[in-house]
């Protein structure tokens, strides 16, 4: 059985959750916590997290080519799709996955019907230009679990993603 996969990602009004070169340097704020057993991510946003921001020690999957050289030991780095990536997470007893940024692997997931939950930080802030909250992917319903304010002006939204609709043919 796959482990649910919840895509956590802060975003800037405008849906970006990077500069145009990458960067995100305009975010403030912790990361909110969410319950999770293990990671998933692509290789950019763990070459933005690895120089701020140490990893959790939990069973972490890096999607990637190319392995990076002396990588956290809880850090598997792999080059296979993302639902390969979860069931070897689930052999590993991981039941909730969270994505970490990467509009492209979350694009990926979402055409993929991977996407479980969606957790986003909505920043106010507009980047005008950058990397788009998902890349690719395609059309998904949404169902509202939970809001909220945070500090600064952030409003947290987590969403359960709708399995799809199911049309009946005559």
């Amino acid at each position: 059985m796959k482990p649910t996969l919840i895509y956590c990602v802060a975003a800037s009004l405008d849906g970006y959750i990077a500069r145009p070169d990458g960067s995100c340097d305009w975010l403030a704020g912790d990361d909110e916590a969410i319950a999770c057993d293990g990671l998933l991510l692509g290789r950019a946003t763990y070459d933005a997290l690895s120089a701020h921001w140490s990893l959790p020690k939990k069973p972490t999957l890096l999607l990637t080519r190319h392995r990076p050289t002396h990588p956290p030991e809880q850090v598997r780095a792999r080059h296979c799709t993302p639902s390969e990536a979860l069931d070897e997470l689930a052999a590993l007893g991981c039941r909730r996955v969270r994505l970490l940024g990467g509009s492209s692997l979350a694009g990926n997931c979402s055409a993929a019907g991977l996407l479980d939950e969606l957790v986003v930080r909505l920043m106010p802030h507009l980047l005008g230009a950058g990397v788009p909250l998902f890349a690719g992917g395609m059309e998904r319903q949404l169902q509202l679990i939970d809001a909220y304010n945070l500090n600064g002006g952030s409003i947290h939204l987590h969403y359960r993603v709708l399995p799809e609709p199911q049309y009946v043919t005559e």
